[in-house]
């Protein structure tokens, strides 16, 4: 057997030594990773953190135009005033002059639109029969019957009279059947 030089141990002494202090290391490497089994663990719910401050970013700027929209003609509900028949002072009735006459219309809100206050009837043609030109409209629910009634005096001449009138929107548009009062004043009876 060959005799091992001293060159040779010291050498071999090293290494060992270098392989003991690299295994040693990577040993003391793994600590980190595995957990420590020599106390028990205990949870701890996670803590809050504090809100941090919100740095809003500096911008310039630039006022641009907006177009503005148009409102739609069109209405959300529609108007619609359907005559049914006259209730009192059928047409060609006859009347004596500056008879005070009450005069009563059934009509049908046939639209979708509730007729409010703002709602008017207007004369259309014809004389006013002393009634004012432009009167209230009948509050009615859209789909429902109403009575229109006006008051009117019969004028003094012997004659035919008609008068017709409108039902007018909010906005002044006219809308729905025209109605009418027609009567024939004829004179006073003469007594024997």
């Amino acid at each position: 057997m060959r005799p091992i030089s001293p060159a040779w141990r010291l050498h071999h002494r090293i290494a060992g030594l270098l392989l003991l202090c690299l295994g040693a290391s990577a040993c003391a490497g793994l600590n980190n990773y595995l957990p420590d089994r020599s106390e028990p663990e205990f949870y701890q719910p996670p803590v809050a953190a504090a809100p941090s401050p919100i740095v809003l970013p500096t911008h310039t700027w630039v006022a641009t135009a907006i177009p503005t929209p148009i409102p739609s003609p069109t209405p959300s509900c529609t108007n619609n005033l359907t005559y049914k028949e006259d209730l009192t002072i059928p047409d060609g009735t006859a009347v004596q002059p500056g008879e005070v006459l009450d005069k009563r219309w059934q009509v049908e809100n046939s639209g979708t639109c509730n007729w409010g206050d703002r709602y008017r009837l207007k004369l259309i043609a014809g004389p006013d029969l002393g009634a004012s030109s432009e009167q209230a409209l009948y509050p009615a629910r859209s789909s429902t019957l109403a009575t229109i009634r006006l008051a009117f005096t019969a004028p003094d001449e012997p004659e035919t009279y008609r008068s017709a009138w409108q039902a007018y929107s909010p906005e002044g548009d006219p809308f729905g059947d025209p109605i009418f009062i027609e009567i024939m004043v004829v004179p006073p009876s003469v007594s024997p």
